[in-house]
């Protein structure tokens, strides 16, 4: 029997990622990710024509959840940094195995155009924080403080999530000087 089309293209990426953080992008071809599926290159170039238009499909539900969300906090009338906090984390935590694939392969990032839109999202929030004209003091608060949430969703990847949240946004509420 045949899988449904969005049931072979997952599969495609979940086998993807995990040959991804084994060898990098650049050294995973779509022949091993074919092999490794135990389907012909032709079949998976029928859901993906390249590595590239491969890997975006990973990453984008972050990127767009990501802009969503940071969207949403600026439509806010008033802002409430903890909870803003918890939300950003909350994010990062259900996208953190392609975070560990971001941070292998920055200059697959940059390739596809994606890293501006990361790092805007730190400056967008910091100013949510601080004010539209944050000092060079609150602007590397948050950098440290949304960037380390980030960094401790992939540093702790075994950690209970309740606790890591709340351990990552008192730092990160730490970091802020709040």
């Amino acid at each position: 029997m045949n899988r449904p089309r969005s049931d072979t293209r997952q599969r495609i990426q979940d086998a993807a990622r995990e040959l991804f953080l084994q060898r990098g992008v650049q050294r995973t071809s779509l022949q091993d990710i074919a092999d490794q599926l135990g389907i012909t290159k032709p079949a998976l170039y029928y859901h993906f024509s390249s590595r590239e238009e491969l890997v975006r499909s990973i990453v984008v539900p972050l990127i767009d959840e990501g802009e969503q969300f940071v969207a949403e906090q600026e439509c806010r009338e008033d802002t409430d940094v903890r909870e803003l906090l918890e939300g950003y984390f909350d994010l990062h935590y259900r996208h953190r195995r392609d975070l560990v694939l971001l941070l292998t392969e920055l200059s697959t990032l940059i390739d596809l155009g994606l890293i501006d839109t990361v790092l805007a999202w730190r400056a967008r929030l910091g100013r949510l924080v601080f004010g539209d004209d944050p000092t060079l003091a609150q602007s590397t608060r948050a950098v440290v403080a949304f960037g380390g949430m980030q960094d401790c969703c992939v540093q702790f990847l075994d950690a209970p999530h309740e606790e890591l949240r709340d351990r990552s946004v008192d730092a990160a509420l730490a970091a802020l000087g709040m």
